[in-house]
């Protein structure tokens, strides 16, 4: 057996791994890279040269960035003002999480960081005005999911970076491609769980009172874990300055980025560190925000993922794959395995781990766009399901006796997504 197989067997024994208890595969993906990389006769120091550098500052950058405006009130302002708007519409009340779920990630927040925030607020929401939990739940999630492509959003720079390292061909306007892409299947899933909604009754129609006569913070909190869990109470009340001053801050990050391609993860750290000064913030409160062990995961897995490419394991796996004389069923190949990895799985794990099995796919003629973003999509259409990261926080979010039934309709929901999901998006998207 070559290092190349035996690098393939380690990788699929780490996913295999997840499904133990007290495992963490960011702990485990280092350590395996570098005993991997030792049986390759590769050093230490050619191991670390893997490690993504880029992708560090990217995503400490943008959770930096949105950490401050959690942490000056600014965002909950944002929030309030989003809340009276739609007053008691009963469509609009329950397409709020969506609509804050697709925003938090289209402007960087990581989908955990955003989960933490939409699933208490979609769960709160629908149990004040009486909207089924687990359309709600669908529904904000679906949000999260639809921003996970913007040019800002890790997908989405990952996407652009992975393809530009990989010499897949990406089209400049690849990124606008991307963002729209995933907005319209979240709009697609979304429109479709409301019809259902409707047409079974279990919606209510028209203008909806709440339930409950206390304020919408006291039952908005958020539970269960995550970057924002706890935080409200630790929150200053926003000024005009400090909503000035950081409403600014992420506008010059969203055009410097997008108009004039500057690393958006330094312009975060940069944001970040001027807000902080000039707020008189405390230095540890947006350290201790930052999603330590996702950077962890992700730098520990493309670490052995370089190993992986270095010891010429994709070129392995892709001639495995390949369907001869159909690239098409190639990538469709490739879609179900991100679905199927992803159901109990990081997404932007499988994501970033399938990508090099794409231009295999591209070199026989299928589009740069399409194949990224049909893989894309089919390993983030399975988040709803309650054995990752997003089912477990909106099962944090759920009353205890609500639970159990909320449990069953996720679980439902992610095994009839992983069979229907990426057959959809290599539909839908695939010759884009």
């Amino acid at each position: 057996m070559s290092m190349a197989d035996v690098s393939i067997v380690v990788l699929i024994a780490l996913f295999a791994a997840t499904a133990l208890p007290r495992f963490n595969l960011g702990l485990a993906a280092l350590p395996a890279a570098f005993l991997v990389g030792l049986a390759a006769d590769r050093t230490a120091d050619d191991v670390t040269a893997f490690f993504p550098g880029d992708f560090f500052v990217l995503i400490v950058g943008v959770t930096a960035l949105f950490a401050v405006a959690q942490i000056n009130g600014t965002f909950d302002w944002l929030l309030d003002g989003m809340l009276r708007l739609v007053g008691g519409r009963a469509l609009l009340v329950v397409l709020v999480p969506f609509l804050i779920g697709a925003v938090l990630t289209a402007i960087g927040t990581l989908p955990a960081a955003a989960t933490a925030i939409v699933a208490p607020l979609a769960l709160g929401l629908a149990a004040r005005y009486g909207i089924p939990l687990f359309i709600a739940a669908v529904l904000g999630i679906t949000g999260v999911i639809s921003g996970l492509l913007s040019p800002l959003a890790v997908y989405g720079t990952s996407a652009r970076q992975l393809g530009d390292k990989l010499g897949i061909g990406l089209p400049d306007s690849a990124p606008v491609s991307f963002f729209f892409g995933g907005v319209l299947a979240g709009l697609a899933v979304s429109a479709g769980c409301l019809a259902v909604g409707f047409r079974t009754g279990a919606m209510p129609r028209g203008r909806v009172a709440p339930t409950t006569p206390d304020g919408l913070h006291a039952t908005l909190a958020p539970t269960g874990t995550g970057p924002a869990a706890g935080e409200k109470a630790g929150r200053a009340p926003s000024s005009g300055i400090s909503r000035v001053l950081t409403l600014a801050c992420l506008l010059a990050v969203v055009v410097l980025s997008v108009g004039f391609d500057v690393n958006i993860g330094y312009l975060g750290l940069t944001a970040a560190v001027i807000q902080q000064l000039v707020l008189g913030l405390e230095p540890n409160d947006i350290v201790s925000r930052i999603p330590w062990n996702v950077v962890l995961l992700i730098g520990g897995l493309l670490t052995y993922i370089g190993l992986m490419q270095d010891l010429g394991a994709f070129t392995r796996i892709s001639d495995l794959l390949r369907v001869e004389g159909a690239p098409m069923l190639s990538l469709l190949v490739l879609c179900y395995i991100a679905g199927v990895t992803s159901f109990a799985a990081s997404s932007i794990t499988v994501f970033a781990t399938m990508m090099p099995l794409v231009p295999a796919v591209v070199a026989e003629g299928v589009s740069p766009v399409g194949a990224v973003l049909s893989v894309a999509l089919a390993s983030v259409l399975v988040d709803v399901n309650p054995l990752g990261i997003t089912g477990g926080l909106l099962l944090g979010a759920a009353e205890p006796e609500d639970r159990p039934r909320l449990f069953r309709q996720l679980l439902t929901c992610g095994l009839v997504s992983v069979v229907v999901a990426p057959a959809l998006a290599w539909g839908a998207f695939g010759w884009w």
